[in-house]
């Protein structure tokens, strides 16, 4: 079975709680992560700060995430590591290679999201339709702008 993309690495960890003030007290007063940006979406039920630690291509996103309203869905809080983020190579050829293999995306499909990158989610449980899913992990695929795939080809070369 040949894969017609790469998982190159981590883009982002997204951790939720009913208090962005508390979380960013830990990941941004006391670890020292910066926080980069802001994102807040109605649909997705969310206000996040974007934060970051490492640099360039190897930079990893921390968001740390609060819901508008903590009886609507989607919870963003309801579990605190929400979901992880996976830079892919080829999101389209991705997303259709994995569904053919029986995956199941979350409802939304790819998408730009609070970052700038095209997005899509892999659903938690997979259904009778898509029988794989993420094993109770929601995680983020995520488009790799092409110095993040350059970058990652030349670690995979040695240099």
């Amino acid at each position: 079975m040949t894969r017609p993309f790469k998982v190159l690495g981590i883009q982002q960890v997204a951790i939720g709680g009913l208090d962005k003030l508390r979380l960013k007290k830990l990941w941004v007063d006391l670890f020292g992560l910066q926080v980069t940006g802001t994102f807040r979406s109605e649909r997705e039920n969310v206000d996040e700060d974007i934060c970051t630690l490492g640099a360039g291509p190897f930079k990893v996103e921390v968001d740390l995430m609060q819901p508008l309203d903590p009886d609507k869905k989607p919870a963003v809080h309801a579990t605190p590591l929400n979901h992880i983020g996976l830079w892919i190579d080829d999101l389209p050829r991705a997303v259709e290679w994995l569904s053919g293999q029986g995956l199941r995306f979350a409802p939304g499909g790819i998408r730009r999201g609070a970052s700038g990158f095209d997005i899509c989610f892999v659903h938690p449980k997979g259904n009778e339709e898509s029988p794989l899913g993420g094993e109770g992990v929601l995680i983020e695929l995520v488009q790799a702008p092409p110095e993040v795939v350059r970058a990652f080809a030349l670690l995979e070369q040695g240099r």
